[in-house]
């Protein structure tokens, strides 16, 4: 018996060892993702802790953080079972930061100039109330159903949809927010950033400012087998770069987003595995990188932060956008875009009619058409930073169709042949969420 009781014991040892083991280095991470996520969503978009962290924060390990807001000094801390305690910061322009102990809150920091739309025009050119409309070959009895079909009912929490709009020839057709949301509570969507930060680009191209075909200008490959590598190519995620992206462990991307005091340099300094436009990998480093090239374009940070917003997002009326910066003042452009879904919406329509915003050319309108070109090695699941569904992924939708997509479901789905948008925003993606039979519904409700 007494060596039975030792054996469990010793077993019991090696068990508890094991976990902490292999746990113990999460906790910077998991300290981290929840810091961060109550310090946005608390104050970007005024959610209480108690939501945040029934909603956002309802991941396996992210729930095991014990969070704290402090609204005088506007951060908010977490920490798991006392260790590993990380700090997020919000500034007024710039959203939350993540920073570490070596971080200088005193310092004082830039924020980007905004300007609102002041047209007196309804959406989506202006900010008053859409115009209502009837299309009569719509069958909106087949639409409200699809919609409704997207939410979870009393009491369940399967779908975990948060809002849902869909826009027909440039009118909103149908919008539905879960409870606790509403049109103007401003949602992160995660990668569907990236899509932005591609945006600005394009925008960039069109001024006659940038050369996507060139190499990409970073002095630190001058000299290796990377200096061939073109931003065409990491617009593509096609560069050969390193990059590991799984977020159920601890790897290249959640090292980078919530640990790194510089995001931009964090793809930049992996060395090439494969000759460029040769393998396709999904890189948030990647466009962290393209972030960095972006800033270099500009003679001052000032104007770095300010054209994100005066030649695109502002532009085009997006004015609840808020992109937030890492410590080092760049836009974390793989991730943390935070708008309301009338504004998300915006975006895909900017899309949709190539670039021309109400009369005026925000981008070339082949760009539109560069972006929903399937990049090599990608199967038709991606173009420049938007995925595709070229290739049928979703096959009862029409395979010109484009999209931003984010971590949990966010996704802008443009529908050039349909003269369609539709913004679903939630907590739940493929395959938990039935993306094809949402989209399915809504298109043959036309």
């Amino acid at each position: 018996m007494k060596k039975f009781f030792k054996f469990v014991g010793f077993a019991s040892f090696i068990g508890i060892f094991y976990v902490g083991f292999t746990t113990y280095p999460k906790l910077d991470l998991i300290s981290g993702f929840s810091a961060k996520s109550i310090a946005s969503g608390h104050f970007i978009d005024n959610r209480s802790q108690e939501m945040i962290e029934k909603g956002d924060n309802d991941i396996d390990m992210i729930d095991l953080a014990k969070n704290k807001i402090e609204e005088a000094g506007k951060f908010a801390v977490a920490s798991v079972y006392g260790l590993k305690e990380r700090k997020a910061i919000y500034r007024e322009g710039l959203g939350a930061t993540l920073i570490n102990d070596d971080f200088d809150m005193s310092k004082p920091y830039l924020v980007p100039k905004r300007t609102k739309l002041n047209n007196n025009l309804p959406f989506p050119y202006g900010n008053k109330e859409p115009k209502d409309t009837i299309f009569a070959n719509v069958d909106y009895t087949k639409l409200n159903a699809a919609v409704a079909n997207a939410f979870d009912k009393k009491g369940e929490l399967k779908k975990r949809t948060r809002s849902l709009l869909v826009i027909y020839k440039d009118k909103i057709i149908a919008e539905k927010y879960d409870t606790g949301f509403d049109k103007n509570s401003k949602i992160l969507g995660w990668s569907m950033t990236k899509s932005i930060t591609s945006a600005v680009f394009g925008v960039l191209e069109k001024q006659r400012k940038f050369d996507i075909d060139d190499p990409a200008p970073i002095k630190e490959w001058q000299n290796d087998e990377r200096k061939i590598i073109t931003t065409n190519d990491l617009l593509h995620m096609n560069s050969g770069l390193e990059w590991e992206e799984k977020y159920d462990k601890i790897c290249d991307a959640t090292q980078m987003l919530f640990q790194a005091e510089d995001m931009s340099r964090v793809q930049l300094e992996k060395p090439s595995a494969f000759k460029p436009n040769t393998r396709w990998n999904y890189s948030s480093g990647t466009t962290n990188l393209l972030s960095g090239i972006l800033r270099k374009q500009f003679k001052t940070h000032q104007e770095y932060l300010d054209f994100w917003y005066t030649d695109l997002i502002d532009k085009i009326g997006m004015n609840s956008m808020v992109i937030e910066t890492d410590m080092a003042g760049n836009y974390v452009g793989s991730s943390y875009g935070w708008a309301t879904t009338r504004d998300w919406s915006k975006f895909g329509l900017l899309y949709l009619h190539n670039g021309n915003w109400n009369g005026e050319q925000i981008f070339n309108e082949g760009w539109a058409k560069y972006t929903a070109t399937p990049t090599n090695r990608s199967e038709g699941r991606y173009g420049g930073h938007f995925w595709l569904n070229a290739g049928g992924h979703f096959p009862d939708v029409p395979t010109d169709m484009y999209y931003c997509s984010g971590f949990q479901g966010q996704m802008v789905a443009i529908i050039p042949s349909l003269d369609l948008v539709i913004v679903r925003m939630g907590l739940k993606e493929d395959p938990n969420f039935d993306f094809n039979g949402m989209l399915r519904g809504i298109v043959g409700s036309l």
